[in-house]
């Protein structure tokens, strides 16, 4: 595999993984009472803990796309 092969699937990875992040969010966001429902059921977290634990969720999964997708993409675009 060359780098502008490497270059173009970290590209469309990190292009599937925001996907998945905004659907994450809009899913929270949208859908919140129902996620708390299920979440609380399980695991009986307060409505705070529930919302604290899919933001830092959110958080390192965002980090993790960065440091794993968008930054070797970045290298390998500037080493041409």
């Amino acid at each position: 595999m060359t780098g502008n092969e490497l270059a173009t699937l970290l590209g469309y990875s990190a292009v599937i993984n925001y996907s998945v992040l905004m659907v994450w969010f809009f899913c929270f966001k949208c859908a919140h009472a129902w996620l708390y429902r299920l979440h609380g059921r399980w695991f009986q977290l307060s409505v705070g803990q529930v919302d604290a634990v899919h933001y830092a969720g959110m958080a390192l999964y965002k980090i993790g796309v960065l440091l794993l997708n968008i930054t070797p993409y970045l290298a390998l675009r500037l080493m041409g």
